[in-house]
């Protein structure tokens, strides 16, 4: 299922044992004992529920970073692709932090702009990474005289749960009342509210393909905040299981299988991340090898596969052949679709090969599997824009 496990000793978020109350069966990800699903209820019946209804999900393992001062917009475009000059306040983007030489992708991340700070969502997997990452410049641009700080927020400190589902938007409103009008936000923008008097910052975004919220709150409130949400009568709390079919089917990428330091945003089929005027200044990391082969073209490319029979899933790891037997990519991520009713995957094959329709092959526990070129999402997704 995943494989993102961590060989250190697990943490625990501030809601283990709220997920232990609940039936939770537990796995180590990324370094956090973390549910991968609940009770009696399977993966397939929890993903369904959440496109139909909406789900609760831990994610207080990712790293959540506050960066204040007066340089911290310069400070952070020095590592990431995203033009932060030119984002409205309040308002999300999902970027990249690259290798200032290859290209590679380090790690994808949220980061938002708020009046006062920067508020950025980076991978629990790459937590000692990134802040060191961002440690190392910090100092750099410290020692010419830039002011920056840096706030990492520790789980037992700040919390962060993901409401997502298409009656996520009216599940939150009936608790917030008249503290703030949802239909007022589009998909990508933040604001701070309190809900039933716990004060939180709400960002309307996800990890699932579906309308949806990602919550950061005080640690000391998220039990009772949880306890709230899932006394909702849509809410049903979700683990990692689900929440790895659901990103998968919204061919949302995985750091450590979809994308790593050997695959670039070209080849990822990200170059959206980054910024227009950053391009024309070609000054994020990895610019150069970047820019220049996204003018060659790249060998490879990331795409959605679609099994074209009954068959097992293509896992990662698994290899792709052409109709003539010939290896041209790897599975990154696979499983069965709850909503498609068929096996999907995501891959790198060569780009030749990459134009939907394609007809291919993955190699499962020795079976040649026909699998198609699949434009992604695989699904339409949810995300809610305001009605102008």
């Amino acid at each position: 299922l995943l494989k993102n496990y961590s060989t250190e000793p697990p943490k625990k978020t501030s809601l283990f044992e709220f997920h232990i109350q609940n039936k939770g069966k537990m796995v180590n990800f990324g370094g956090f004992l973390l549910p991968v699903q609940y009770g009696a209820e399977n993966i397939s019946e929890s993903h369904l529920h959440t496109r139909k209804k909406c789900s609760l999900f831990d994610v207080s393992h990712m790293l959540q970073t506050e960066v204040t001062g007066k340089d911290r917009v310069q400070f952070f475009e020095s590592l990431c692709t995203a033009d932060i000059v030119g984002m409205k306040d309040n308002t999300s983007s999902l970027s990249l932090f690259t290798d200032k030489t290859s290209g590679g992708i380090l790690d994808d991340l949220i980061v938002t702009k708020c009046e006062d700070h920067l508020y950025i969502v980076s991978n629990a997997s790459r937590r000692e990474h990134d802040s060191n990452l961002m440690l190392k410049r910090q100092e750099e641009l410290q020692e010419k005289g830039y002011e920056i700080n840096i706030k990492f927020y520790e789980p037992e400190e700040k919390s962060l749960v993901a409401l997502q589902g298409p009656s996520s938007a009216k599940t939150l409103q009936d608790l917030l009342g008249n503290e703030l009008n949802l239909a007022n936000m589009s998909f990508m923008t933040t604001t701070l509210a309190k809900i039933k008097g716990i004060p939180t910052r709400i960002t309307r975004c996800g990890y699932t393909g579906e309308d949806g919220f990602e919550i950061s709150l005080s640690s000391e409130n998220v039990v009772e905040f949880a306890s709230l949400l899932t006394s909702q009568p849509d809410v049903k709390l979700a683990g990692l299981g689900a929440r790895d079919t659901l990103r998968l089917e919204a061919g949302l990428c995985l750091y450590g299988n979809d994308i790593d330091k050997t695959t670039t945003p070209v080849s990822a089929v990200l170059m959206w991340t980054i910024g227009k005027r950053r391009k024309e200044l070609m000054d994020f990391p990895g610019a150069q090898a970047i820019m220049a082969e996204q003018k060659e073209g790249p060998k490879t490319k990331r795409v959605g596969l679609i099994a074209t029979g009954r068959s097992p899933p293509a896992r990662q790891g698994c290899l792709v052949h052409d109709c003539d037997g010939n290896l041209i990519g790897r599975i990154t991520s696979g499983c069965p679709s709850p909503s498609l009713n068929t096996n999907i995957a995501m891959a790198y094959v060569n780009v030749d090969l990459s134009k939907p329709n394609t007809s291919l092959t993955a190699t499962v526990r020795g079976l040649e599997v026909p699998v198609k070129v699949a434009k992604m999402p695989f699904i339409k997704p949810g995300y809610y824009t305001v009605k102008s």
